[in-house]
C-alpha cells in the first residue's frame, strides 16, 4: 500500500513569498565624519598568547613557541603593511596620534 500523495502547492499559494528585506546589508554608506581610527602598531605581538602560558605539547613547548612566535610576528608584521597601504597607520608627524 502507498501512503497519502502529496499535493502540488497552488499557484496562488507559491506565488505569496515574503518579500525580500529592504535593509541594506553592509549597512550605511560612511560619512566624511565617521573618520577611521589611525592604527598604532604592537611593540610585542606576541604578548598576549605568551600571558596564555606555554602551549600543550609535551616535550616540545619551547620549539611550539618559537614557531608560534615568528607565525604572530608574520601576522602583524602583515597587518602593519595593510595599514600603511590604506594610509592608516599612525605615524609620528600625525596629530592624532
Amino acid at each position: 500500500m502507498s501512503g497519502t500523495r502529496r499535493r502540488k502547492p497552488s499557484p496562488q499559494r507559491s506565488r505569496r513569498r515574503r518579500a525580500a528585506s529592504t535593509r541594506d546589508f553592509w549597512g550605511s554608506v560612511p560619512t566624511e565624519a565617521d573618520g577611521a581610527d589611525r592604527i598604532i602598531p604592537s611593540g610585542d605581538p606576541t604578548v598576549m598568547i605568551r600571558s596564555l602560558g606555554p602551549p600543550p605539547f609535551p616535550g616540545n613547548e619551547t620549539i611550539a613557541e618559537h614557531y608560534f612566535a615568528a607565525t604572530y610576528d608574520k601576522a602583524a608584521s602583515l597587518a602593519v603593511a595593510l595599514a600603511a597601504a590604506s594610509g592608516l597607520l599612525a605615524t609620528d608627524d600625525d596629530p592624532d596620534a
